[in-house]
């Protein structure tokens, strides 16, 4: 029996390190743990995959977390069902749960369910978030590019800069700007 440890947060800006040192307590080697920047809604992920083609029959895969693994509820239960037919358990740290046995498969089946759910709520709050931003006019995206040519028009015909910034929605300052490089 090997250990190995899986890692993952959904983000490059989020680090690993709390998880990976989890793992190390827990006796795994460095050089047997995998790890993932990448959502858990999707099964396509570098460290996941390369962990599937080392682990062996009666290895045992620690996480720390249920949905470090994954968030969603079908392939949890797929990923489970394909480490149990390689003989291979799964123990989640910070659950106390695992797929050894009948109980720990179907609790972690729920488990995967509560995951699921809570990214969708995740995703329903921010959603929420942002209509109602843009319902108090917080506009999202790119900063529209500046209109060289409306303002050069406005300008020749009189328009001081200020004005051409406000019909613009444009600050004083980018008026001049664009004025500046069109000499």
């Amino acid at each position: 029996m090997r250990l190995f440890g899986y890692a993952r947060v959904s983000t490059s800006q989020q680090s690993l390190d709390a998880q990976v040192n989890t793992l190390r307590t827990h006796k795994v080697w460095k050089n047997r743990i995998f790890t993932d920047k990448a959502s858990g809604s999707t099964v396509d992920r570098p460290g996941l995959d390369m962990l599937k083609v080392k682990v062996e029959e009666g290895d045992i895969i620690l996480v720390t977390k249920l949905d470090r693994l994954g968030r969603d509820t079908a392939d949890m239960i797929n990923l489970i069902k394909e480490f149990d037919q390689m003989g291979v358990a799964i123990k989640f740290l910070d659950d106390g749960i695992s797929t050894e046995g009948t109980m720990g498969k179907m609790v972690i089946t729920i488990l995967s369910a509560v995951a699921e759910a809570e990214r969708a709520r995740i995703m329903e709050r921010t959603n929420e978030g942002r209509t109602q931003a843009k319902a108090k006019g917080v506009r999202f995206g790119r900063r529209r590019s500046l209109d060289r040519k409306a303002i050069l028009e406005l300008h020749q015909n009189g328009v001081g800069a200020t004005e051409i910034g406000k019909r613009l929605k444009i600050a004083r300052s980018s008026v001049y700007n664009a004025l500046g490089e069109s000499d």
